[in-house]
């Protein structure tokens, strides 16, 4: 495996009300998982850590500081990034969002994660979640966390 081509993500399930918030990709063919669900965060900068990463990058997409305390959910590994994933409660609404990126965002049920697809107002359909990102949900579900 080249390292060069290995990308460094950090990446945040964000949960409420049993429901967890994911960003409806752009719609552009040059990016990955275009017009698919996915999480929000992004690529790790020189010097920073995963977790300074992630909160950076919610903060960047979606104007929301995360709690004080995040949690460490695991690492997914595979030939183009290295997904560094970590979990916080959503302790704000919705309305209190602001999309910096992204096509959409929502809140999606564990049946739509299992489906593997959710509503999309912004799409007006039904857009596909990233198969990585249902995978980690599906993990994330099995351990119960989040839905409460």
């Amino acid at each position: 495996m080249d390292n060069q081509q290995v990308h460094h993500v950090a990446i945040a399930i964000l949960y409420k009300d049993n429901k967890f918030l994911m960003q409806l990709r752009d719609n552009i063919p040059t990016i990955p998982y275009p017009g698919y669900w996915a999480f929000f965060g992004g690529h790790i900068e020189p010097g920073e850590t995963p977790e300074v990463a992630v909160r950076r990058e919610v903060i960047e997409e979606i104007s929301y500081t995360l709690p004080e305390k995040i949690y460490e959910f695991g690492r997914y590994d595979s030939e183009k990034a290295v997904r560094h994933v970590f979990h916080a409660p959503l302790e704000v609404e919705l309305d209190k969002l602001v999309l910096g990126e992204g096509w959409d965002m929502g809140l999606v049920t564990p049946e739509e994660i299992r489906n593997g697809k959710c509503y999309s107002a912004a799409a007006a359909e039904e857009r596909p979640l990233g198969d990585v990102h249902q995978q980690i949900l599906l993990d994330f579900i099995k351990l119960g966390i989040g839905n409460g």
